[in-house]
Parts: structure tokens; C-alpha cells; sequence
């Protein structure tokens, strides 16, 4: 994905809207859709909210279905078969692609307690964190109740996001 921080905020046609922006959402390219709506938009800030709204506006349905498209973290199968790009770039900037064994196996089994718990996997802005802060995390949250973890899933969503349009965490 490019940098979007070099790509001045577009309120041009649906078409070219999606073709620069529907990749930010884990195969969810139907924030940006709806998102398009609310044009043209000042900044990347303004945008950003913008999505914001969208995932806040969505069916129970649709924001689980969107947690849902994340992939899990140091998952083997999941890198093989393919993530998006931002999500090995961001996964490979944390480490998550050069674990040893034990870390692979750790994650793994968090990775299944989590989904077994919550339904989802496990979604955190990888970019504000270490592997151990990462794993850190697993293990707190599998502590938490479900609409605690989803509203937290969709909180890191955010950020995630935010990364990905140049604003940051």
C-alpha cells in the first residue's frame, strides 16, 4: 500500500475512492464505501472519523464480521496462504514473522483460547507494541468479557487504521 500521508485527502468519483482507500479495512472494503458518502473531507484526521462513524453506525453483525477479517497474529498458516500487505508489513515491523519456535507455538495457542473464548481473533495495533507487550496483552484480555473485547477490538481497528492514513496511534 502507498503512503497515503503523500497522497493529498480525495473527494473525487466512488471508483477512485475505493481504489485508494478500500484496502485500509481488512477485507472490509464497505466502511470506505459508505464513508464516501460523507465527502469531501478536509484531512486525513477528517476521513479518518469518518470510518470512524461508519464502524460505530454498523449492524452488531457487520462490526463482528469485520473483526473477523483480521488475520491472527504469527499465525503460519495465515502468512502462507497470504495476508494483506499492511497486515505483514505492520505484522513483520513488530517481529511477528521472526519468532522462534516457542514464541510461534505461544502465539498459536493463545491465538486458539482467544478465538475459542471470544468468537474473533485477537486484534491489537501491532505498531504501539514489543512481542512480549503483544503477549502481554493476549493473556490480560483473555480475561475480559465479550463486549468488553469487541468494543477493544474495534478500538485497535481504529488505530490501526490511523497508522495506515499517517496519523499515528
Amino acid at each position: 500500500m502507498k503512503d497515503l500521508r503523500e497522497v493529498p485527502v480525495y473527494a473525487g468519483s466512488r471508483e477512485e475512492f475505493l481504489a485508494r482507500y478500500g484496502a485500509l479495512f481488512e477485507y472490509s472494503p464497505w466502511i470506505v464505501e459508505r464513508a464516501w458518502l460523507a465527502r469531501p473531507f478536509v484531512d486525513a484526521a477528517e476521513l479518518h472519523s469518518a470510518f470512524l462513524d461508519v464502524v460505530v453506525a454498523a449492524s452488531d453483525d457487520e462490526k463482528l464480521a469485520l473483526v473477523r477479517a483480521h488475520p491472527e497474529l504469527a499465525d503460519k498458516v495465515a502468512q502462507a496462504k497470504g495476508l494483506t500487505a499492511a497486515s505483514a508489513a505492520e505484522q513483520a515491523s513488530a517481529g511477528l514473522t521472526a519468532l522462534s519456535e516457542v514464541e510461534y507455538q505461544l502465539f498459536h495457542d493463545l491465538n486458539r483460547s482467544y478465538r475459542a473464548r471470544f468468537g474473533f481473533p485477537f486484534v491489537i495495533c501491532v505498531r504501539l507494541h514489543t512481542v512480549g507487550s503483544i503477549l502481554a496483552a493476549m493473556q490480560s484480555r483473555l480475561g475480559s468479557d465479550q463486549e468488553t473485547e469487541l468494543r477493544e477490538a474495534l478500538t485497535q481497528i481504529g488505530l490501526i487504521v490511523g497508522f495506515r492514513l499517517g496519523l499515528g496511534g
